[in-house]
């Protein structure tokens, strides 16, 4: 019984927490925090966790809190109302929450919050007065009927949106920081009409009860369709679940003494140690996070506001000297007082995350292991993303914010939908257009490669999000104006259409209209640096794929340590090495495609000689021709056209042998050694260019370690038949040359029936590797990709 435990309220507040760091399993990774920096002595609001459990309980039970557990959050509200002195619901100085989500492992935006709850007609009344302040007053509630109606009761964003709009209109106000106390009431009983025309109901008045949706609608966010998207895209185990964490108000939107920011402990786009982030004066938190407004540098909080600052410089290092990592905090000072909302481990690109390891290294915060596991694998795929040539003409049509580094060229697109349908399904370079990120857009950013906005900062949910992802990101531009209605933007002076192409620089922030070339980016010492921990660290080989010349000269570059698979099938996609195995497939007999694999040996045979010359000494696995011959035929009719005339054939003869060549599923057809057991002649080539691409190579006492691995076999029998053809053709070349080439001839286990005799084939092959693309898909009737 996961309710079976006695304690599911864990309290935070005046110097003393019921939890700390090391629970973020069971309080989530801002609840752990929060409690954490509550035993530090840090200002945080007092407030209390209720525990992933109540999550996964909430799930088996039917979607419903027990009332054990509701009895403990009405504890905790009467000890947050003893610790504040305010009291929930009513009195001249009515207590208000905020109601946020907390997983374990941090989802920026992806789940949802509800601030300023416990407001109502009575207590907005109260709280006017208590501040001395009507607008302030308004203006919260405004926010929370918004937010809340949003949240819990599903009623869109955009239609609150509409009526904020129309009284700004009709008062002449551009911000909303523009509207009066009376403007702001006439707000909110517009979102009132609003949500009772919605809803049939009216607005909630009884914070009690606001509470206990709140607290649903957090957990019912933990299943909504961009968390799930989320966590499918950085494997985070859906079973975990989030915890709720209900915290005492304050107000960064109380005046121009009052505001709210994100910062981080160092350049989360770089790594260096600066103190990096944005605020905004008379908002609250939402307002930075996601982008409505664009905010200020964190510099310029020191001039404004110079004791706020002292005291952010004095807790962010502090901080990160206790965490032993960037943290990513988000802070709220209310009338000059400071308060910490938030401090977790920031989300950075790959080139800070490599800088800030190298340089805790140094200033011994963290040992090498640590710096290298604080790398994730995937980011070092970052580094060889591309940038901007820098000898190509540039003609700059709009300026952002730097949000994310790297370059992109895409089509331009302002729906993320059509984004993942584009750049996931079609597999089109797309640009992600929109005013503002939201965390629905999730899929689309990672279908793009890359982000332009209109507002927002460096520290929005695109920014943040892009980060994350790796993609290029440019936010806050503000000469570009998004019209989604009608398909198209104006960026500068110059309308761009959807579909039309546009250039990211992320680095700078430029936006460019059409292709601009990019170029790989080159690795600096800090990568060379962490590289080398790694190596001497490991307890593993590392080899690379690598299937030209040129990808073996990189990888060895990089420190491969040989090439663990070499696909020969993309050795004959060049054009005119294309043309050739089309002769071959539509040769009539063996003597006719003996002569076309003859013209085509001499390209495998230099491809050989280049990549044993790169790996010179190193372990090379060669597979021998896998995929279906269909996959080397034209599919676009007047390509068709173009190669009936090249093959000197009518399009009728080339239709008809593409058609009796398909298959309804070519993984599972006729492929692999299937095929050289229908055309040996096809492996013998292969086999005699390897082999004497390793003889010519060993005169030149150049050491070459060839490994032969011929795919798809499913039973010893198979393996045995083509491997005593091929080891007559080594040996006889091997004679001839007079050579002392040594090579194995092995096999890649990627169906069932082979892993089940994998015994047999062992006793055989001298190697075998797992195929675990076609291997998952047979055994388990999904694709890795699919199920990844």
């Amino acid at each position: 019984d996961l309710l079976s435990k006695k304690k599911h309220v864990f309290f935070f507040g005046g110097g003393k927490a019921d939890g700390n760091r090391k629970q973020k399993t069971l309080l989530g990774g801002k609840g752990a925090n929060l409690a954490e920096m509550t035993n530090l002595g840090i200002p945080v609001p007092p407030g209390f966790t209720i525990s992933t459990d109540v999550c996964r309980a909430y799930y088996k039970e039917g979607r419903k809190l027990s009332d054990k557990v509701l009895k403990q959050i009405w504890a905790g509200i009467a000890k947050l109302e003893k610790e504040t002195g305010k009291t929930f619901g009513h009195g001249a100085n009515p207590l208000l929450v905020s109601v946020r989500s907390g997983a374990a492992v941090s989802m920026p935006g992806m789940m949802d919050t509800v601030l300023n709850l416990g407001l109502n007609d009575t207590t907005v009344e109260s709280l006017s007065q208590r501040a001395q302040n009507p607008r302030f007053a308004y203006d919260s509630y405004r926010r929370f009927i918004q937010m809340f109606s949003n949240v819990v009761l599903n009623i869109p964003h955009e239609k609150f949106e509409h009526f904020l709009s129309v009284v700004k209109l009709k008062v002449g106000a551009k911000a909303d920081t523009e509207l009066d106390a009376d403007a702001l009431k006439e707000v909110v009983k517009q979102y009132e009409k609003l949500v009772k025309k919605e809803s049939r109901k009216p607005f909630p008045q009884d914070p009690k009860e606001q509470l206990r949706l709140a607290c649903l609608a957090v957990f019912n966010s933990w299943m909504n369709e961009r968390a799930e998207t989320y966590r499918r895209l950085y494997k985070i185990d859906a079973a975990m679940g989030t915890a709720v964490n209900v915290q005492s108000m304050v107000f960064g939107n109380l005046g121009e003494t009052s505001g709210t920011g994100v910062a981080f402990t160092r350049d989360p786009g770089n790594g260096r140690k600066r103190f990096f982030g944005e605020y905004l004066l008379n908002a609250q938190g939402e307002d930075v996070v996601a982008g409505i407004r664009t905010p200020s540098p964190i510099a310029g909080l020191k001039k404004k506001m110079p004791a706020v600052y002292r005291g952010l410089e004095t807790i962010y290092k502090r901080l990160e000297k206790h965490y032993r990592d960037m943290q990513d905090i988000e802070f709220t000072f209310e009338d000059r007082k400071l308060y910490l909302l938030q401090t977790r481990n920031g989300k950075r690109t790959a080139m800070a995350a490599i800088a800030i390891a190298c340089d805790m290294v140094k200033e011994g915060l963290i040992s090498k292991k640590e710096a290298i596991l604080r790398v994730e694998p995937e980011q070092l795929d970052q580094l060889l993303h591309p940038m901007i040539d820098p000898s190509a003409k540039v003609d700059v049509a709009a300026k952002g914010l730097p949000a994310s580094p790297g370059a992109a060229v895409g089509q331009v697109v302002f729906d993320s939908k059509a984004a993942q349908e584009l750049g996931k399904v079609e597999g089109k370079d797309i640009i992600l257009v929109r005013r503002e990120t939201s965390p629905e857009d999730v899929g689309g950013m990672d279908a793009s490669q890359g982000i332009l906005t209109a507002t927002g900062g460096m520290t929005s949910h695109a920014a943040v999000v892009a980060r994350g992802m790796g993609k290029c990101c440019v936010a806050g531009c503000s000469a570009l104006v998004v019209d989604e209605e009608s398909y198209q933007c104006r960026i500068g002076d110059q309308v761009v259409k959807e579909g039309d192409f546009i250039t990211l620089n992320g680095t700078t922030g430029e936006v460019m209209i059409g292709k601009v070339p990019l170029v790989k980016p080159k690795t600096d010492l800090n990568f060379a640096k962490i590289m080398k921990w790694a190596d001497e660290l490991r307890e593993l080989n590392v080899r690379t794929n690598a299937d030209t010349p040129e990808d073996a000269k990189a990888a060895r570059q990089f420190g491969a340590e040989g090439i663990g698979l070499c696909r020969t099938e993309h050795m004959f996609f060049g054009e005119d090495r294309l043309k050739v195995v089309r002769q071959m497939i539509f040769s009539a007999n063996e003597g006719e495609r003996r002569k076309a694999l003859a013209k085509l040996k001499p390209y495998q045979k230099a491809d050989f000689k280049g990549i044993f010359s790169a790996m010179r000494g190193l372990p090379v696995t060669v597979r021998l021709l896998d995929p279906p011959l269909h996959e080397f035929l034209p599919k676009a009719k007047d390509e068709k056209s173009r190669v009936a005339k090249d093959l000197d054939i009518t399009l009728e003869e080339l239709e008809e042998k593409i058609e009796s060549l398909h298959e309804f599923n070519p993984m599972l057809g006729h492929r692999g050694c299937r095929l050289a057991v229908t055309y040996p002649e096809i492996y013998e080539m292969q086999v005699e260019a390897i082999i004497e691409a390793a003889c010519d190579l060993s005169k030149q006492r150049v050491k070459v370690l060839p490994e032969i691995m011929i795919p798809l076999v499913g039973t010893v029998s198979e393996f045995v038949l083509l491997k005593k053809d091929l080891v007559d053709i080594a040996q006889r070349i091997i004679r001839e040359k007079k050579s002392k080439v040594q090579y194995l001839l092995g096999t890649m286990i990627e169906i069932p029936r082979a892993a089940l005799t994998a015994g047999e084939i062992a006793e055989e092959a001298d190697f075998f590797s797992f195929g675990t693309n076609d291997l998952t898909q047979m055994a388990f009737g999904f694709s890795r990709d699919d199920v990844g």
